[in-house]
């Protein structure tokens, strides 16, 4: 069963019943469920259905996509080379009878071996041949997301401006995890699909792998500290199979893992010890489009001291519980609830989920129709306030700023005295700063709601757990 995808079905489809060839990219990040949409939309619709090998030779993918052909009826020798390979393709399609040719090649990327001259023959395929028909539907996908914006988007060549579909396929959103907990009878609530979200952010292969009949802290216990743990090597892989010179994303991760907020260009340099050259500017590039980092503008500041963020869920888990694990506690999950660490990584991680469901929060505060953009902001101490840093700001156009605060706790959270000393502090030091005349609201957002005291009438308005859950 298929859950959520709905615009993505419909570009698909959109894409199925043109009256011209069309050339779609779906993309994202591995084990997001590309290769799973695109079998499910069209089921036993394909022409040629092919995936590519990692981390293998030239002569393997050729030998790997000659099996390809066979399967669809192809009977000649192995091609010798990519440019014949794609030549038998098209004349194997040709023979097809089908009125629409649905071509899906699965892990591009991996096809493109140094040497290879894979790319202009692929070139070559779409447009001396399938282009100039009207019956083609070429699909194309891939984990290495950066490689198909690169080599394909970004082409300065034959294939520029050739794709007519893009879809990047994002994590499940916390409705759609709960759509699919729905699904496969795990029996959570709400509660504990943010906390599994927490760990496992909204990648559909991590939550297929979760057993109906455990709790989720049993379920952790299983994916990462059993012994036979299906996950206990997936950092490696993920990284792995996705970059070349892995340990240089692996650096910028893990430093941008030890500050919440977020870095500069410079201070991830400095706390790396990566040369800042143009490769540099790939390797964070590769991460954004990855979906493992984001970059955003502070506050006042179009593009100066912008902010790369790790945003990754299950790369702050594995740094947070696993990278620096000692023992073999395969209960270590379980016991690890409400320790301070844990204590810790759900308040960190509840914000992180936050800023992942920013149309939710638009939603719930009954601005979604209003033009805003979303900010982080932070300042040094100085002109009478202490320095201040606020992860979620939301600048609106009808003349209205909400500062978002956002706090994990079991129970309603208590507003204290020391909090609202902290929000004014806040505030006070952001109007100073950006000069702003729009009007400052403070907004917060909780997993259980806010405890109604004399302090909370400070807050202008709140939203809570539940609100992330919209569709």
């Amino acid at each position: 069963m298929l859950i959520g995808r709905k615009e993505e079905q419909t570009s698909l489809w959109d894409a199925y019943n043109s009256e011209e060839s069309e050339f779609v990219a779906v993309y994202g990040r591995r084990r997001v469920g590309k290769t799973f949409l695109v079998r499910e939309t069209f089921g036993d619709k394909f022409s040629f259905y092919h995936s590519g090998l990692a981390n293998s030779t030239m002569e393997e993918q050729l030998k790997n996509f000659w099996l390809s052909l066979k399967q669809y009826g192809y009977k000649g020798e192995q091609p010798a080379s990519w440019l014949d390979a794609f030549y038998e393709l098209g004349r194997l399609l040709s023979r097809r009878k089908m009125k629409r040719k649905v071509v899906f090649i699965d892990e591009l990327p991996w096809m493109d071996t140094p040497k290879s001259k894979f790319l202009p023959a692929f070139e070559h395929f779409w447009n001396g041949w399938a282009s100039a028909r009207n019956d083609i539907l070429l699909i194309i996908c891939g984990s290495a997301t950066s490689w198909i914006v690169r080599k394909v988007f970004h082409n300065h060549g034959g294939l520029h401006n050739r794709v007519t579909y893009r879809i990047p396929l994002k994590p499940f959103s916390l409705y759609e995890c709960e759509q699919f907990s729905k699904h496969k009878s795990l029996g959570f609530n709400r509660r504990q699909i943010a906390e599994a979200y927490m760990a496992l952010g909204g990648i559909p292969y991590y939550w297929k792998s979760l057993t109906k009949g455990l709790s989720v802290a049993q379920n952790f216990d299983k994916l990462f500290f059993a012994e036979d743990a299906i996950m206990k090597n997936e950092f490696q892989e993920l990284y792995a199979s996705l970059f070349k010179n892995e340990e240089h994303y692996i650096k910028i991760v893990q430093a941008l893992g030890t500050r919440k907020a977020g870095m500069t260009r410079d201070e991830i340099i400095k706390n790396t010890g990566i040369d800042g050259s143009g490769a540099f500017s790939s390797y964070l590039a590769d991460l954004e489009q990855s979906g493992f980092i984001r970059k955003y503008n502070v506050f006042g500041r179009k593009t100066k001291g912008a902010l790369w963020q790790l945003i990754d869920n299950y790369t702050l888990f594995y740094f947070s519980f696993i990278a620096n694990r000692t023992g073999n506690d395969e209960n270590f999950w379980t016991r690890s609830i409400n320790t301070p660490a844990y204590n810790v990584w759900c308040g960190l991680s509840f914000e992180r989920v936050c800023l992942q469901h920013i149309r939710q929060i638009k939603l719930g505060l009954s601005i979604a129709g209003t033009v805003s953009d979303v900010y982080a902001w932070r300042t040094m101490s100085g002109d009478g306030h202490l320095g201040a840093q606020i992860d979620m700001v939301i600048d609106r156009n009808d003349k209205v700023i909400n500062l978002c605060e956002m706090k994990y706790s079991e129970y309603e959270y208590s507003l204290t005295a020391d909090d609202i000393s902290n929000l004014i502090n806040k505030k006070k030091a952001f109007v100073s700063e950006t000069k702003t005349r729009k009007a400052v609201q403070f907004t917060m957002i909780t997993s259980c709601g806010l405890a109604h005291n004399q302090y909370s009438n400070n807050i202008h308005s709140e939203l809570v757990l539940e609100d992330l859950f919209k569709e």
